[in-house]
């Protein structure tokens, strides 16, 4: 984000009416290389501004490809769904995983201050590093993001903490403080502070302590380090010590020796292929469904990540990680000029919610969103596996849950908050389904075949 004091008057006069600009038309482009962006298409604000529209361009039609499965290559204006809710905001498919959540959205309006807070507005001044490898620009024929400052550097962080609790507290900044933020401030999703950070060239995001009664960022890296142990691809993180705080930093899985990785979340995937006028079915069978359909099927990549998802919504519901929303899912796209195979994204944003609600965010099973072993293993074939094999990836994923105290105390999570986490993680609720499970009653069923990729251009 950068905040504008510029030193000349006829700069401050140029930057003040690009303030009050109404960004009722934008362009969006394809930024795999950086320093060869490719001219997607126009965006324009419809819905009674509670949406934002795709038209390709012609030469991304000829040559281009497909970002959703809901936003095939035929010339038409791709509209967001029709019935939003009262204060729903959405682009239409890929285009809507542009965009910043909560967080990136308090930043915007207390650092930019946009005159209106349409998805334009949010679009437009969440800048040039957001998830994926899509850009937005006021130019259809050349890219021209929002503009923002270098990157925070790790020896940075201590001061980029004090500045976001600022944001929190909705304190004004000085304008030192506006350029600390000015990077990355606003370009990812979530709700909780955060920002984007460099380390030793490579981008990281950076997660703060937020007054939680934990330390929730060296629990979630114990929590991420504890899934890798269970077999889970999780994204690489490590803990920052603040002066009076600890943060994590997550390495961004979107981002490959300088090129940028189409990604989509898995509620923009799994919306592409609902009929229209249902509702769509956000959970993890449905997702396993999409990846086993169009996932990459060489080395039967397509039927480990079903597999492997099926190992996280497990582990998500014996470790009392409910926040397991749409938006904590995503997918790569891989070769997407090519075949657009989708690929599962290492895991992210695990760790226990603490709340003994009983549900997860995502659909599990039979049984809906609850949290129970009997509703993951309800439809397991939707996974690609039997009921023998799902029973013994559920026994596989408990034992290593089982350490899970040991674990955290070798991370560094003080005994105060392992007694506080168990009260949820070992209560009666979540030790019984792990100490009552017995494999041996599950017996092997077919597995269905997976269809063919719609990405394939014909």
């Amino acid at each position: 984000m950068v905040v504008r004091v510029p030193k000349h008057p006829r700069k401050r006069a140029s930057e003040r009416r690009r303030l009050d600009m109404r960004l009722d038309d934008l362009h969006l482009w394809y930024l795999g290389d950086p320093s060869a962006p490719c001219y997607v298409g126009a965006l324009k604000l419809v819905s009674a501004g509670k949406g934002v529209s795709l038209r390709y361009d012609k030469a991304w039609l000829s040559n281009g490809f497909a970002l959703s499965e809901d936003l095939p290559l035929v010339d038409s204006e791709f509209l967001p769904p029709g019935r939003l809710a009262t204060d729903a905001q959405r682009a239409v498919g890929a285009v809507d995983d542009a965009r910043p959540d909560r967080w990136g959205e308090k930043v915007i309006r207390f650092v930019d201050k946009p005159k209106r807070l349409s998805l334009m507005e949010y679009l437009y001044y969440a800048g040039d590093d957001r998830f994926g490898a899509l850009g937005i620009s006021t130019s259809a024929t050349t890219y021209s993001p929002r503009v923002g400052g270098p990157l925070p550097r790790l020896d940075e962080v201590q001061q980029l903490s004090e500045v976001v609790a600022k944001i929190e507290a909705l304190e004004p900044l000085s304008v030192l403080e506006a350029k600390i933020i000015a990077g990355g401030g606003s370009p990812l999703g979530g709700a909780k502070p955060k920002a984007l950070i460099d380390i030793n060239g490579e981008q990281w995001v950076i997660k703060f302590f937020n007054n939680e009664p934990v330390d929730t960022p060296l629990i979630e890296h114990a929590t991420m380090t504890l899934a890798a142990r269970a077999g889970i691809s999780v994204a690489e993180t490590q803990v920052i010590h603040l002066a009076d705080a600890s943060a994590i930093a997550i390495r961004r899985f979107d981002r490959e020796q300088g090129r940028r990785i189409h990604s989509i979340s898995a509620g923009t995937a799994i919306r592409a292929v609902t009929a229209s006028g249902d509702e769509p079915e956000m959970g993890y069978p449905a997702l396993a469904r999409i990846l086993r359909r169009v996932g990459i099927a060489q080395d039967d990549v397509n039927q480990r990540d079903a597999r492997e998802l099926f190992r996280r919504m497990v582990f998500n519901i014996l470790m009392d990680n409910t926040d397991d929303h749409e938006k904590n899912h995503s997918l790569l796209v891989a070769s997407p000029f090519e075949h657009g195979r989708l690929k599962l994204a290492p895991a992210y944003d695990v760790l226990p919610t603490n709340s003994g609600q009983g549900y997860q965010e995502f659909i599990c099973g039979a049984h809906g969103r609850d949290s129970t072993l009997e509703n993951a293993m309800s439809q397991c074939e939707a996974f690609g596996l039997l009921p023998a094999e799902a029973a013994a990836e559920v026994t596989a994923i408990i034992g290593v849950v089982n350490t899970w105290q040991e674990h955290f105390a070798q991370a560094g999570v003080s005994a105060h908050d392992i007694e506080n986490l168990a009260e949820r993680i070992d209560g009666e609720e979540l030790l019984s389904q792990r100490t009552g499970f017995d494999a041996s009653q599950f017996r092997a069923t077919p597995a269905k075949k997976p269809r063919q990729s719609p990405f394939r251009r014909s």
